[in-house]
């Protein structure tokens, strides 16, 4: 499991790359429910200080699922069904954060106002990757998997 500091260390292009597509409009993180099903929740990712974060609702059902089962997956949304833009995936593991250092750092990177009440969690890499189809330049490197996964 690598961070996203790690992650743009190693693959800065396709880092780059996610990082704008991230930032283009809401994303889609996939988490697991108790009965194994998966579930799918619109999401505004914050990339910042070397980390990728999420915040959200505490009520949300995706805080039951990353603080029981961690796992998750997360892409890019498309503004049509063509992927005009290109996809970015990432996956790994989910880390709930209560530093107010951490806090501050995913406040200042969000390009929203953060509440108070929204519980923040840190998204753990396990793999990135990225495909378009013919309207973006794609990295060098399309896919990334962190040492050790």
């Amino acid at each position: 499991m690598a961070g996203w500091g790690e992650f743009e260390t190693q693959a800065p292009a396709l880092a780059a790359f996610g990082a704008d597509r991230l930032a283009a409009a809401a994303a889609y993180l996939a988490t697991m429910r108790k009965n194994g099903r998966p579930r799918v929740h619109p999401v505004a990712p914050i990339v910042g200080g070397g980390r990728l974060f999420v915040f959200m609702e505490p009520t949300s059902p995706k805080v039951h699922d990353l603080c029981e089962r961690r796992s998750y997956a997360l892409h890019n949304g498309v503004p049509d069904t063509y992927g005009t833009g290109g996809e970015f995936f990432v996956s790994g593991v989910a880390t709930p954060l209560d530093d107010p250092g951490l806090r501050s750092v995913a406040s200042a990177a969000s390009t929203f106002p953060i509440e108070d009440r929204w519980v923040l969690f840190e998204l753990g890499i396990d793999e990135a990757r990225c495909n378009g189809y013919g309207d973006v330049e794609l990295p060098d490197s399309p896919r990334w998997t962190a040492p050790g996964s």
